[in-house]
């Protein structure tokens, strides 16, 4: 295709010059031969010669001989001068000498300047007839000359070839040009025919569209040049992000730093939006690169349920066994017949267990988070913790969402409870109020007398605060803010999932509520995680 095209306008622009270029050679010669009439008419011989009459024409006049002169110094094919009858005085051939014109004279005669091309005696010619006049300006002949119109063939003939050949360079050129742009063309496609590259756009846009993992391609200026339905959804994109970069769309966060390439790696983990993804990052040979991540949410959670339920076992097998020394303590006192020392021990036994479970229950009321604070009191015992309520601890039940409240409330007592395993007087407080509650309590009156709006008092109805504080090392100030990235841990990662999710995700969620996440230092001398939710309560009018 590339080479019909190069021949065919190759040849086109070659015939485009050629078919004007018989004409300007012959308004060249019809110049020429007009320009040799005037001059010849200028002299004043010819003019006195004609005005005197004489012997009248003859070849060895001096007009014959004048005539013929200026022919061969111009080159001109005749110089012919006439009388007002139209009687030839000169002419190439002698024999025609006083013979009458072959065209016709009558323009020039009459005062009038002729260029045309025309057919005589001497066959085709270019010919220009100027008037011949006297001293007075009165017609008294005409001089016609004529440039032979072979020469002008020749000349356009002679032109042809050296036309021809800047044609075959240019043709030569375009050729070539044809083959580098056909052969670089084969080497980006891989010899692919177009059929096969439309196909193979067909195939990848139903691939992207079609599969459960989010793709997204970048340029090499980390603008987002594709993504497909999935990425759009875990990333929470808009069609009209493309061709934006993606740090500016994402902000600033590592899910951004995982997809631009800040961080290197292979199955890198990231949380947006609530979601855990796994990821991974290709560069392209352009200097863009092509990353793709998975949802891991669901068997993150499994994970953390399989964590559970892994703990839960241990600490059933661990109440089987301190179940079997009851029995066998009780056993050993009614062989004894220490009836009332029995009865005594097996209520101080129960009462204990029943006292937690109603202690949280009257604290904490929604059923969730209160079933979930005491399975995890259990865990704790088990492993030689104790899990306390502080006494000023009260949440009423009215949560927006209790699931990703408990998800907070989950992370932060297992977190707490590895932190304080193994330290003396190992402990762990949870600590759960509204903002009527607790540290703002003790400060509503103040609130009132200093003025402050009734809209404080009401955001402060729906917010809840959560602290969980242990009695382990802590966290050093200047890892306070990095133990919330995502993937970062101190502790080995189980077989099953990776570590370093759990407090991400706790800000996550408390951010996508509008609060906050923070750490300091705990009234037990270890950690205190606060997270603040500004929006977790339903008001109380409404849940009425």
């Amino acid at each position: 295709m590339q080479l019909a095209i190069a021949t065919g306008l190759t040849a086109l622009v070659t015939g485009f010059f050629l078919a004007p270029l018989s004409d300007e050679l012959d308004e060249r010669a019809m110049d020429r031969a007009l320009a040799i009439a005037q001059t010849t008419a200028a002299r004043p011989e010819f003019a006195r010669h004609l005005a005197r009459g004489g012997p009248g024409p003859s070849v060895h006049g001096p007009v014959q001989r004048q005539a013929e002169q200026i022919r061969r110094s111009t080159g001109a094919g005749y110089v012919v001068v006439m009388d007002t009858h139209g009687i030839r005085w000169s002419h190439p051939e002698p024999r025609r000498v006083g013979r009458h014109v072959s065209t016709d004279p009558s323009a020039a005669l009459a005062g009038h300047e002729v260029r045309h091309i025309d057919e005589g005696t001497l066959g085709r010619s270019a010919r220009g007839k100027v008037p011949l006049r006297d001293g007075q300006g009165d017609v008294i002949g005409a001089v016609s000359v004529g440039i032979a119109y072979d020469g002008v063939r020749d000349k356009f003939l002679g032109a042809v070839p050296e036309l021809l050949a800047y044609a075959g360079g240019a043709l030569a050129f375009g050729i070539l040009a044809s083959v580098l742009v056909s052969r670089r063309l084969q080497r980006q496609t891989h010899d692919l025919a177009f059929s096969d590259i439309s196909s193979l756009l067909d195939e990848r846009e139903a691939m992207l569209h079609g599969i459960r993992e989010g793709v997204v391609a970048l340029d090499s200026d980390g603008r987002i040049r594709l993504v497909n339905d999935e990425a759009q959804r875990l990333l929470e994109l808009r069609p009209e992000d493309t061709g934006r970069p993606l740090a500016q769309v994402l902000g600033p966060g590592r899910t951004a730093d995982v997809l631009c390439g800040s961080v290197t790696g292979t199955d890198l983990l990231a949380v947006s939006g609530g979601r855990v993804l796994i990821a991974n990052r290709m560069p392209t040979g352009d200097g863009g690169a092509v990353a793709t991540f998975r949802d891991r949410t669901e068997l993150e959670l499994l994970g953390r349920e399989l964590d559970g339920s892994r703990g839960l076992i241990d600490a059933l097998r661990a109440q089987d066994h301190e179940h079997a020394n009851r029995m066998h303590l009780l056993l050993g006192l009614l062989q004894l017949g220490q009836h009332e020392e029995a009865a005594a021990y097996l209520s101080e036994a129960v009462g204990v267990h029943r006292a937690t479970a109603e202690q949280i229950a009257e604290r904490v009321e929604d059923p969730l988070l209160a079933a979930l604070l005491v399975g995890k009191a259990t865990v704790a015992a088990e492993r030689g913790v104790a899990l306390h309520l502080t006494p000023d601890t009260h949440l009423p039940d009215r949560l927006v969402d209790p699931r990703e409240l408990a998800t907070v409330l989950g992370n932060l007592v297992d977190n707490a409870l590895d932190a304080a395993a193994g330290s003396a007087d190992a402990r762990v407080e949870v600590k759960l109020h509204t903002g009527h509650d607790g540290e703002r309590s003790g400060r509503a009156d103040d609130a009132e007398a200093a003025g402050l709006r009734e809209g404080a008092l009401e955001d402060d109805a729906t917010r809840v605060v959560l602290k969980v504080s242990d009695s382990g090392p802590g966290v050093p100030d200047d890892l306070r803010e990095q133990v919330f990235a995502e993937g970062w841990s101190t502790k080995a990662p189980p077989a099953h999932r990776q570590r370093g999710l759990g407090l991400a995700l706790v800000r996550r969620l408390a951010e996508r509520h509008g609060g906050t996440a923070r750490v300091g230092e705990g009234a037990c001398g270890g950690a205190e995680f606060t997270v603040v939710l500004p929006q977790a309560l339903h008001p109380s009018d409404s849940s009425d």
